[in-house]
């Protein structure tokens, strides 16, 4: 791992991002003797740097720690020589051969960038989420369920992202309320029996057909959530002291500009 000062850096191969499609780019960059660059970012590892256990990772029987999972990606990296720097690129010019990328602590030159940078939690943009931000709204369990050890917590959304944080704070909090616009889950199977599971022994509740209107609270933070129904204006309160926005992720970019 490197850092670079004020100056210009060439290479054959940029990879802006390092979590696994960034990694995963080098690696091949680098046996086909293209010399690659990797750029972190300021998120070094990216997500499964929050994440606990990674059940579906092949080869890994017993699951693996996402970053654990992550040293091994940058250590098979930097073993066929790629260079990894940290740094935040904060403006590029794709007008012009070869491409120009200016960061906090250097300038990049590339003849082929590939743009990897992952993905980030998709909030709903209910201004009462934004006023409790850090005070009980979240975009990650694995990093701020701790917090909430014994408390009642909800959870916004059915897909993979959402049910599985549900799934993991169900192992801290005294139940989980997992709140769904729809009727079905988008999740993957095996996610759902797990879902499932967890209802049945009481540790999880189903809100379906429900959608978070309003996150409520005080100056202590969150006291609660208020739903409304998707058929309607039915609204009900739970009161829960945490709530984690995950109704899904978004691509923030990734592509690449190829030779």
């Amino acid at each position: 791992m490197s850092t670079t000062s004020n100056t210009t850096n060439h290479a054959q191969v940029l990879i802006l991002g390092s979590g696994p499609a960034g990694y995963t780019a080098a690696l091949y960059a680098a046996r086909a003797n293209l010399k690659p660059m990797l750029i972190t970012g300021l998120a070094q590892g990216g997500q499964l740097m929050t994440t606990t256990e990674v059940d579906n990772w092949p080869a890994d029987v017993a699951g693996v720690q996402g970053p654990d999972l992550m040293a091994r990606f940058l250590a098979h990296a930097e073993r066929f020589d790629t260079r990894v720097v940290f740094d935040h690129i904060n403006s590029v010019d794709f007008s012009k051969r070869p491409f120009t990328l200016v960061g906090d602590s250097g300038t990049y030159t590339g003849d082929t960038v590939v743009i990897a940078t992952g993905a980030s939690a998709k909030y709903l943009g209910l201004p009462s989420e934004d006023a409790f931000m850090g005070r009980g709204v979240s975009g990650c369990a694995t990093c701020d369920g701790f917090f909430y050890r014994g408390e009642e917590v909800c959870v916004v959304g059915g897909g993979n992202t959402a049910v599985e944080e549900a799934l993991y704070l169900s192992n801290i909090a005294s139940k989980v309320h997992l709140i769904h616009r729809r009727n079905k889950f988008r999740a993957e199977a095996i996610l759902i029996d797990k879902l499932m599971a967890r209802v049945a022994d009481g540790r999880m509740q189903l809100h379906l057909d429900q959608t978070l209107h309003e996150v409520l609270g005080d100056a202590t933070g969150v006291t609660g959530v208020r739903t409304k129904s998707a058929e309607g204006e039915a609204y009900a309160d739970l009161k829960v002291k945490a709530a984690s926005s995950r109704s899904a992720t978004t691509r923030t970019r990734r592509s690449s500009k190829a030779t």
